[in-house]
């Protein structure tokens, strides 16, 4: 690891300052942009597992989440870089942060929703979109 990657530290709860900061981090992206902190907290009261990558003033710059029943599934969400972070290898610290998260090592598959052009990204970690004939199915509250 880099010096420059050394100035970033992971935590697994977020403080009130650090939920600003990951609400500031929903705005930037299509997929979240709607979020409410409301919402977004008891997201986090809900998840299994929170991946926070912090800067050395303590502000949330990365963000990954694991909903999981730590057997058989796991499925990955909200993987995000601080737009001004991107293409320093953050990404990628915090996938490492989850597959070799202590208590994601017994599950049996590590699942997670990408754009086409992610793909090449999380293929590094055994990733596939090779999932036979399945198809994912979702319903959108009416």
């Amino acid at each position: 690891m880099t010096d420059k990657m050394n100035k970033y530290r992971i935590v697994e709860k977020l403080n009130d300052s650090q939920i600003s900061d990951l609400m500031d981090l929903y705005k930037n992206e299509f997929w979240c942009d709607k979020r409410q902190r409301e919402d977004v907290v008891k997201m986090l009261a809900s998840t299994d597992v929170i991946i926070g990558l912090v800067d050395e003033s303590d502000r949330l710059i990365g963000f990954i989440r694991v909903i999981t029943d730590f057997v058989y599934r796991a499925m990955i969400l909200d993987v995000i870089i601080k737009p001004t972070h991107r293409k320093m290898g953050l990404g990628a610290k915090l996938m490492d942060a989850v597959v070799n998260h202590p208590k994601l090592q017994a599950v049996e598959t590590l699942g997670l929703h990408c754009l086409p052009k992610m793909i090449p990204f999380y293929e590094r970690w055994g990733f596939s979109d090779n999932v036979g004939d399945t198809k994912s199915m979702r319903r959108r509250k009416p």
